[in-house]
């Protein structure tokens, strides 16, 4: 993925055939990646190793994988992507709370993971490098941040200060899944996390202003039950 030193992957999982098969899609993709198969070997690789990007079980024979997301969180911003048979709303809200970027379900398609893969490590490059000081275009909407601008097929979109603070997160985000709190904390504050109608009354307002359908959205998707997400580019 790069032709100068390859970027580093952890990929801590308990199943031997799917981590030998995720490390072989990453290794073919010119990743170097690190191994384990506990919690404890997970936290202590993530300690040891400078990191560009975590796969995460949470159903780990020792622990609970949320565990490691907060452990990695604590000194990294590295992109995490959690891969589990646990489809409950609730297992995924947790892992996307405690720090985790994406949540894929098992099975899942190797072509996918890479995907996400490349969603993620695209948003953490352009992030780096004052990308958020610039005009993002996504689709066939521009985000100007300097000009405090939005614009749709060129023309001004006019939003509400609560709706462009939202979609400012969005884009700040874009590609990650946010949970409804992670989105309530951000815009309305601490004390209106458990206000999902008022999320859902303004991503409407905002979805009506921005998406060519708003009845089938495609620019701000729902992760039913969990939150929304802003396609990146």
């Amino acid at each position: 993925m790069t032709d100068a030193i390859a970027l580093t992957a952890l990929v801590v999982e308990d199943d031997r055939n799917i981590r030998r098969s995720v490390r072989a899609s990453l290794e073919a993709n010119g990743w170097s990646v690190r191994e384990a198969e506990t919690l404890e070997q997970g936290i202590g690789q993530a300690k040891s190793n400078k990191l560009d990007l975590a796969i995460v079980d949470l159903g780990l024979p020792d622990g609970d994988g949320v565990d490691l997301i907060l452990s990695i969180r604590d000194r990294s911003q590295v992109p995490i992507i959690v891969l589990s048979a646990r489809s409950e709303e609730m297992h995924k809200v947790r892992a996307l709370d405690a720090g985790a970027d994406d949540y894929i379900e098992k099975p899942f398609r190797v072509a996918e993971f890479l995907a996400r893969v490349r969603a993620h490590m695209r948003r953490q490059r352009d992030s780096g490098d004052g990308a958020e000081h610039a005009v993002v275009v996504i689709g066939n909407i521009e985000f100007d941040r300097r000009a405090h601008a939005v614009r749709k097929d060129g023309k001004d979109v006019r939003l509400t200060k609560t709706q462009y603070k939202l979609f400012e997160f969005l884009v700040a985000n874009a590609g990650r899944v946010m949970t409804h709190r992670q989105l309530l904390h951000e815009v309305w504050g601490p004390g209106r996390v458990d206000h999902n109608q008022y999320l859902r009354v303004f991503m409407a307002s905002l979805r009506q202003k921005l998406e060519d359908d708003p009845a089938q959205p495609k620019l701000i998707t729902t992760e039913t039950g969990i939150g929304y997400r802003l396609i990146a580019a």
